[in-house]
């Protein structure tokens, strides 16, 4: 039974009708030294799903989310974003360009927020348009101050990180990905650096999110959020993708003794 779980979920990626598939990873492979921390992964996302990812430490469901933008290089496989796609054959110029490419589809909100402690919050969320996608300051701010109000911070468009909560620098930093029209956004664990009071503002901006029709994959420990909100729950352990399944299905009835045991430790 575990055997045949892992092997389906591997070799048999959900392709839920051709052509609408959003995102997909095919075969990836990551190592860091001698640690091969993804042995082949293979998934697809389509447009306007919700997919969370779960795993122990170590699993690599944080590696595997830094591949698909390529913040890590995998040593193989393909990530294909919408019509963008990079290429374990690509190499040099093309692949930096393809790499490019695929990064103004896919945002990342980070564990750390990673915001720029010299900028305002308005700052931050103005800076990626101005930059990368040349869009008028004035422009980009008109922007900027509705993504602000769309994540309930429109208050604050003026003060520095230093003077924000947790929970206001993550949804500063989930304004910031929004603002460059990404087709999909990635989250690494996006509440774990938050005090327990200050997870559920996030969770709630990323729940208008997902019914807004954002296309989302999110490492979380979250099963109240991932219950609720998740179309498909991908459990990975020890570099692949052990099980997935809906949630309602994942946590009333996982298969793998591996995803039994996890959940047994993060329920109590």
């Amino acid at each position: 039974m575990d055997d045949h779980t892992t092997v389906h979920a591997q070799g048999s990626p959900h392709l839920h009708g051709a052509g609408v598939c959003q995102v997909r990873a095919e075969n990836l492979h990551k190592r860091f030294g001698k640690l091969e921390v993804l042995k082949g992964i293979s998934l697809s996302v389509n447009k306007g799903e919700v997919v969370v990812v779960m795993g122990p430490s170590g699993s690599g469901k944080t590696t595997l989310i830094r591949c698909l933008n390529f913040l890590e290089e995998p040593e193989e496989g393909n990530v294909m974003i919408c019509s963008l796609e990079v290429r374990s054959q690509d190499k040099g110029r093309e692949r930096a360009a393809r790499i490019r490419a695929l990064r103004t589809k896919a945002a990342m909100v980070f564990q750390s927020f990673n915001l720029f402690p010299h900028m305002t919050a308005l700052g931050n969320v103005t800076e990626g348009p101005v930059q990368v996608l040349k869009v008028p300051q004035a422009e980009a701010n008109a922007q900027g101050l509705k993504l602000l109000a769309k994540v309930g911070l429109e208050h604050k468009a003026n003060e520095f990180p230093s003077r924000l909560s947790g929970g206001q620098k993550q949804r500063v930093a989930i304004a910031r990905a929004l603002a460059m029209n990404p087709e999909v956004v990635l989250f690494d664990e996006p509440t774990s650096a938050l005090d327990p009071e200050l997870h559920e503002e996030v969770l709630q901006t990323m729940r208008t999110l997902a019914k807004e029709g954002m296309t989302m994959i999110v490492v979380t420990h979250e099963i109240k959020f991932a219950r609720e909100v998740a179309d498909r729950v991908i459990f990975m352990d020890g570099g692949v993708i052990v099980e997935e399944a809906p949630p309602a299905e994942f946590f009333a009835n996982p298969k793998h003794s591996r995803s039994k045991a996890f959940l047994r430790l993060v329920e109590h």
